[in-house]
């Protein structure tokens, strides 16, 4: 038998345990304050739903779950079975899938608009690395039956606020809506079965460069011409919505006007909003707005989500608006965990030691002293000094011995 866990997975000792806890339980409270309600859903979801998802690379990554008895017997008949033939379950990538279903399933038991909280566990077949693994906590807010730009509005407010409440403050806001960026492709002549292509390209423009897309563009064998015309939108001082907006529907930059404007007026100086024309953001069901959270000392975003106002009328035959942002909890978790984060007002943690013939008297005793501490009562050991060595490895912040005068003793 195997001790460590599955490739990908992690276990979680008390302290990060804790610390999770804590993460979740903030963002939590804040997403409840702002009138978000929490629902969950199964880790299990129909092979066909998520195939037809339009999520992307994520597809690719989808655990699958082999069909069992019978329909395992037939479908292994088949010479030409393959891994979608053979299973007819998986488990969900993302938390936005579950939620359409979900939705169409619940709607007349659920308020519209819908503002909904999931946070909860998801599933990829990653190739695990730093960063990367295959099952991973997802922080989500939605909004569900709200065409109106005061939808995202919203979830930018609620979600930057719950990353201050965690103690994330220098970062900025990047938006930009997928409708705008067919457009700019359009304009300059690519064809649409390419756009994803060069969307890929565009989304490094930060790190590489106008210089770096033109000559990504000319390696993958686009025209000079529709290059230079695509290229001639971002030079000079030319980057901007409002230079954008004469190569689009002016209804795509009037909305994102108004999330600007609007979120900038309610965040004041706590934070910078910026028109990103670059980003893309990778899910293939994003419809409209787009957007990023961007963190000093973070690598790669901490938050991200869009529209996404096709998705849940793949279940009922409508459109339904639709829009969500997702904390990236574990990339905040790795980063708080390794500067050695202190969750703010926690209790101290401390032993209590008895001697066998006073355990009901120690217990009587443990209790008053967790109205400042959190207490673990402990038969005393034989061997004190190096069990305290013990205590202090494993973050208790001190120790009592019930029957001595001196009270609690803190670690140095």
């Amino acid at each position: 038998m195997k001790a460590t866990p599955v490739k990908g997975t992690k276990d979680y000792l008390p302290k990060e345990a804790a610390l999770r806890d804590y993460l979740g339980n903030a963002i939590l409270s804040v997403y409840q304050d702002a009138g978000f309600s929490r629902i969950t859903t199964p880790a299990i979801e129909d092979a066909v739903n998520l195939d037809k998802s339009e999520g992307g690379e994520n597809l690719n990554l989808i655990f699958r779950i082999l069909k069992r008895g019978q329909k395992l017997s037939s479908a292994l008949e088949d010479k030409d079975a393959t891994e979608k033939t053979l299973s007819d379950m998986g488990l969900r990538y993302d938390l936005t899938l579950p939620l359409s279903r979900y939705f169409a399933n619940n709607r007349n038991s659920l308020l519209t608009p819908f503002k909904v909280i999931q946070m909860d566990r998801v599933y990829r077949a990653e190739r695990p690395q730093k960063g990367r693994l295959r099952e991973f906590m997802q922080c989500d807010i939605d909004i569900i039956g709200n065409a109106s730009p005061d939808a995202e509005v919203d979830l930018i407010l609620t979600t930057t606020k719950a990353l201050q409440t965690i103690g994330i403050r220098d970062f900025k806001v990047k938006i930009n809506d997928r409708r705008i960026l067919k457009s700019i492709f359009s304009y300059a002549g690519f064809a649409e079965e390419d756009h994803e292509k060069i969307a890929i390209i565009f989304d490094k423009l930060d790190k590489i460069g106008l210089d770096g897309v033109k000559a990504e563009l000319s390696d993958a064998a686009f025209s000079e011409t529709g290059i230079q015309r695509f290229l001639s939108l971002f030079e000079g001082e030319s980057l901007n919505l409002e230079n954008i907006g004469k190569v689009c529907d002016t209804a795509y930059t009037t909305d994102l006007k108004y999330i600007l404007d609007t979120v900038s007026s309610v965040a004041g100086d706590s934070f910078p909003i910026i028109f990103t024309p670059s980003l893309v953001r990778g899910q293939g069901y994003y419809t409209g707005t787009i957007f990023e959270i961007e963190a000093a000392g973070y690598n790669g975003a901490v938050a991200g989500g869009g529209r996404y106002d096709n998705l849940i009328g793949k279940f009922l035959n409508e459109d339904i608006p639709a829009v969500g942002f997702s904390i990236g909890f574990e990339r905040i978790f790795g980063i708080l965990s390794e500067q050695g984060f202190s969750i703010p007002g926690q209790k101290k943690r401390i032993a209590l030691f008895y001697d066998t013939e006073n355990y009901a008297d120690a217990l009587s005793y443990a209790e008053e002293l967790r109205a400042d501490h959190m207490v673990s009562v402990i038969a005393r050991p034989k061997k004190l000094g190096k069990f305290l060595a013990k205590l202090e490895a494993q973050d208790f912040d001190g120790y009592a011995v019930y029957g001595q005068e001196d009270s609690v003793k803190f670690f140095q």
